[in-house]
């Protein structure tokens, strides 16, 4: 995989190819591991914390893996689970 951008990168300036292509260079950088809880990327995490789905957009779960962000920064973080994403958002304000 060539890379493509230097990470981190400005999440509110992407555009929905854009945050494909960078959440797909995270899983590489990151050895298809989850930024969150380090499984496999590709694999679903064991959920071991309840989520309060209702809390979360419709098609939140529409995709496995999901861009992670600072929601202060703006900046990327890495890839993650859409669980791992819920348990960051729900129980660590992320």
């Amino acid at each position: 995989m060539s890379l493509r951008y230097n990470l981190p990168v400005d999440y509110d300036n992407l555009n929905r190819q854009e945050k494909r292509k960078v959440r797909e260079q995270y899983e590489f950088e990151q050895d298809y591991k989850c930024y969150y809880c380090k499984q496999d990327i590709n694999v679903r995490p064991e959920q071991t914390e309840p989520i309060l789905w209702s809390m979360f957009p419709l098609n939140f779960l529409k995709y496995p893996v999901h861009l992670h962000h600072d929601h202060t920064t703006g900046l990327t973080l890495g890839a993650v689970h859409a669980y791992c994403n819920a348990v960051l958002w729900q129980y660590e304000g992320e």
